[in-house]
């Protein structure tokens, strides 16, 4: 028996046959095309959290990069976004989680984003300089160990390789002319993205809770 499942590719157009945990929450999105076309997909709890961190991240990095809005002011405003959002992901993925027997994965996440942002308002408000020269490769750092305790956990080829997507995001950053933010946000905002809109590969979902 092989660590991952080789018989799927890492990444696929969503399948139609949803495991029973994925259908708690499940969003179901069809608009109109064309006269007969539609779009149609599911996003389930998982998928529904990667596009609301991909949402809340474009104005974080996107106002660091462009905007010059006090470092205090953002600060608050995006702490107070970040902690909303993480209580949704908890609040949107426990029943998952429980049910894949991978709580301590979503626990992991916590604490990784709490002291990603514990770390970042600390070296605004004491005027860390290398902190604050480093800002983006922790956010790199800290979301790619996320993803790769995940993709570990899971047995995930994709999730493994957003990972190291994201550790070879922080070798480019100094060769990015000083557009350290806008690269950083594009990294995360497009895993994300990627993530929620196909499906990745994994081990054989548990069915029942323990």
């Amino acid at each position: 028996m092989t660590f991952f499942n080789y018989s799927v590719p890492p990444l696929r157009r969503k399948q139609i046959n949803i495991a029973v945990q994925d259908l708690e929450g499940l969003w179901h999105v069809q608009f109109p095309l064309g006269k007969d076309r539609f779009y149609s997909k599911f996003y389930t709890c998982l998928d529904r959290t990667c596009l609301l961190w991909s949402l809340l991240l474009i104005p974080i990095f996107g106002t660091a990069q462009f905007f010059s809005v006090s470092w205090m002011l953002q600060a608050g405003l995006w702490s107070t976004l970040s902690l909303l959002g993480t209580a949704a992901m908890v609040s949107w993925t426990y029943y998952w989680v429980k049910i894949e027997r991978l709580t301590w994965v979503l626990y992991g996440w916590v604490i990784l984003m709490l002291l990603a942002l514990l770390l970042t308002d600390l070296a605004i408000f004491l005027s860390w300089g290398k902190v604050l020269a480093n800002l983006c490769p922790l956010w790199l750092g800290m979301s790619g160990i996320g993803y790769f305790g995940t993709g570990f956990a899971v047995r995930s080829r994709a999730l493994l390789a957003t990972s190291l997507f994201h550790v070879l995001g922080i070798f480019i950053l100094p060769y990015t002319g000083g557009w350290y933010f806008l690269f950083t946000g594009t990294v995360m905002v497009f895993s994300l993205l990627v993530l929620a809109e196909l499906q990745w590969d994994m081990r054989q979902p548990i069915n029942t809770l323990p």
